[in-house]
């Protein structure tokens, strides 16, 4: 977990003397929606108060590439830059991880590929303003190896952000679509973590309460933006499956949505969501149990019969995911057949990239092909 977390409103103001102390010069990583929106003008107005100089490199339009973390160290170093400081979605927090990483590493990024970055760098302020990659208290970034299409998984626990700064007055200004995919998002890394191989008691205690939350709260942030209370529950579980799958990892979801993010340029969120019901459908029976749990656990289900719970489980997925108008797969490919033929490779790099192996149902390649292709057929 990040070392300081602040949570709840007025959080940034409540962090600002402790970002103080981590340097004289910040590197903003961060978006043009951010700027403007009037986001990056709050956090450098009160850099201002404290006398905290600050450069702002806003180039982070889109999922981030290589490219882009290769001109925010450019320009990282030419201005002197001692610490960094994101606000923004997944990509500027990813992003800003990537940059300082970069800072200690001599060689092109993709070399970092299956190692773990474990350097001293410099301090890192997480501010996210979606609530739903949790990447303000992860140990991993996804940036896209544009010459080979590939999202790359990048991990190591120096890229555990130093600050974590949950406000929820940041979600207010995400528009529909964005809350309902980054939302998904944050429920899959709930799940996956808590039915992972590698799940563990406190980090289930943390997707428990996430999914809890998300369930209960999400529906009201897609349908009444401007509702605080909401927001903030959703905020903090954003960052509570964060923690979840920082410490028990994600699973066949994630794994099967980087190749569509990476061949498609489809948002990380979005491409979880499309893949969610199916994903867990296929791995459902040895999990059944813990399907049941989760049931229980968020009011979705008063059976005490597991095969039962899960079945409302299941309902009440597909409600949510109805309610907040989540497309399918179909729907978001504008070619189903380029989409089919590039099944084999995206299952392939799926299954390389780790993560279905961390699903307690044995998933192989040909596994993963059947599931796309029953989205798409």
């Amino acid at each position: 977990m990040p070392s300081n977390v602040f949570s709840g409103s007025n959080a940034l103001n409540d962090a600002i003397s402790s970002i103080k102390e981590l340097g004289s010069h910040a590197l903003i990583v961060t978006d043009n929606m951010m700027v403007q929106l009037g986001n990056v003008a709050k956090l450098t107005s009160l850099l201002d108060e404290v006398h905290v100089n600050y450069t702002v490199y806003s180039d982070i339009n889109g999922e981030p590439t290589d490219t882009m973390i290769e001109n925010g160290l450019k320009c990282y170093n030419e201005n002197q830059c001692d610490f960094l400081i994101a606000i923004g979605g997944g990509s500027p927090l990813d992003s800003m991880k990537a940059i300082a990483m970069m800072t200690k590493v001599d060689a092109p990024i993709n070399t970092m590929m299956g190692k773990n970055f474990v350097e001293d760098r410099p301090a890192l302020v997480a501010i996210p303003t979606t609530a739903g990659t949790g990447s303000e208290a992860t140990m991993f970034t996804i940036i896209t190896d544009t010459k080979n299409d590939v999202k790359m998984l990048l991990k190591g626990s120096s890229l555990i952000p130093d600050i974590a700064i949950i406000d929820p007055m940041f979600t207010m200004t995400a528009p529909k679509s964005v809350t309902a995919a980054t939302g998904i998002d944050a429920l899959c890394h709930a799940i996956e973590a808590y039915t992972s191989k590698k799940a563990q008691p406190l980090a289930s205690t943390f997707a428990l309460s996430a999914i809890d939350k998300i369930f209960k709260a999400l529906p009201t942030c897609y349908n009444e933006p401007q509702n605080e209370e909401a927001r903030a529950a959703m905020a903090l579980a954003a960052f509570e499956a964060g923690c979840a799958f920082n410490n028990s990892s994600v699973t066949i979801i994630h794994g099967m949505s980087r190749p569509i993010g990476a061949n498609f340029h489809i948002a990380h969120g979005l491409s979880n969501a499309v893949l969610l019901e199916a994903c867990m459908q296929f791995v459902k029976e040895p999990i059944s149990d813990k399907l049941a749990e989760i049931a229980r656990f968020s009011g979705l289900s008063s059976s005490a019969d597991d095969k039962q719970a899960t079945e409302d489980f299941f309902t009440a997925l597909h409600q949510l995911l109805h309610e907040l108008n989540i497309p399918e797969l179909k729907a978001i490919i504008p070619d189903h057949e380029l989409f089919k033929t590039l099944i084999p490779k995206m299952s392939s790099d799926a299954y390389i990239s780790g993560s279905p192996s961390n699903t307690v149902y044995p998933v192989s390649v040909e596994d993963m092909q059947k599931i796309y292709h029953s989205l798409i057929d």
